[in-house]
């Protein structure tokens, strides 16, 4: 979500700064628990007894317990680890659990908690999360929710849901499916739309697949690639097909993928570059194109440097 503040009738875009220190944002929302998501803290790093920790242990104002994970990094499998403390704390006896809330609380404040042992509750907390991190929640049947943070130049902090929990249901995470038309039936209502566009005299939509009917069978694994990893950053990126190239949007354009027969040609944002190996070539003034860094992907080889400029482009639109 882009920021912007407000000085004299103009709006100046705020940049998102980088989590400086991994246990900053715990520590920070350890302290202010209640305040940011009305929460009771009881302890962090909790030692389970089938090996590692739990990074923030919680009751809510109901009495269910609340475990909260934290992604540090793209890698962490954050949901995975936090299904694995659900499971030990499913194992343990409730009267532990009530003893930890008397112990951290006090008698006066946890009495009338009143654990509602059966109906725990999961929250990740991350800098974004990937299509593939949306889809394993929305089949899990468990009270799981997905938040998002940011930091912003001037100490602003920023913390938001992804995926709704209703949070008064054991079921709340159950997949919820769209009715689906026989394929029949879809096939047809398809090609009655493509005629109706026909009609009307409008131009059908672009797609991928008309994109990447020129390149070759490397070029084409290329771009599967590299698209996988770009949606992966986020999971509120726009892919969106155009004539002669694919853009990824989020607030802004922050990579444009031209397809050649046997190479991929990357746009960027015009900003500077943490760019070691010198990949990144700017396009001419004359051009007039927003997006006036260009990388070019050739191989597999060139994946990961791509990646590692496209990232530094998508951080520029948050």
């Amino acid at each position: 979500m882009a920021l912007y503040r407000h000085i004299e009738g103009r709006l100046h875009k705020l940049s998102a700064v980088p989590l400086d220190r991994e246990r900053r944002l715990q520590r920070l929302l350890e302290a202010n628990l209640f305040e940011v998501l009305e929460l009771h803290f009881l302890a962090s790093e909790y030692t389970t007894t089938f090996g590692g920790r739990i990074d923030t242990l919680a009751v809510d104002a109901s009495g269910a317990p609340v475990i909260i994970e934290y992604k540090r990094n793209r890698n962490d499998n954050v949901i995975t680890q936090a299904l694995s403390y659900l499971r030990w704390l499913k194992t343990q006896k409730p009267g532990f659990f009530e003893k930890l809330m008397s112990d951290k609380l006090g008698a006066a404040l946890a009495a009338p908690l009143r654990l509602e042992w059966a109906n725990p509750r999961v929250i990740c907390i991350a800098e974004s999360y990937s299509k593939f991190d949306i889809d394993t929640v929305e089949v899990v049947p468990l009270r799981i929710e997905l938040m998002k943070f940011r930091f912003y130049e001037g100490d602003l902090f920023v913390l938001e849901p992804v995926n709704f929990q209703d949070t008064e249901s054991p079921m709340a995470a159950a997949a919820v499916h769209e009715p689906r038309l026989p394929r029949a039936d879809a096939e047809g209502l398809a090609r009655i739309a493509d005629t109706g566009v026909a009609s009307l005299g409008q131009e059908a939509p672009h797609t991928i697949e008309a994109l990447l009917a020129k390149a070759n069978t490397g070029t084409r694994e290329l771009f599967y690639e590299l698209r996988e990893r770009i949606m992966g950053l986020d999971e509120e990126i726009v892919e969106k097909p155009k004539a002669i190239y694919v853009a990824y949007w989020l607030s802004n354009n922050f990579a444009e993928i031209y397809v050649n027969r046997n190479s991929l040609k990357v746009l960027l944002r015009p900003i500077d570059y943490n760019d070691p190996d010198g990949r990144v070539q700017q396009i001419p003034e004359s051009y007039h194109w927003t997006l006036d860094r260009r990388v070019d992907v050739r191989s597999e080889d060139d994946i990961d440097a791509a990646m590692r400029l496209i990232e530094q482009s998508y951080q520029n639109v948050l």
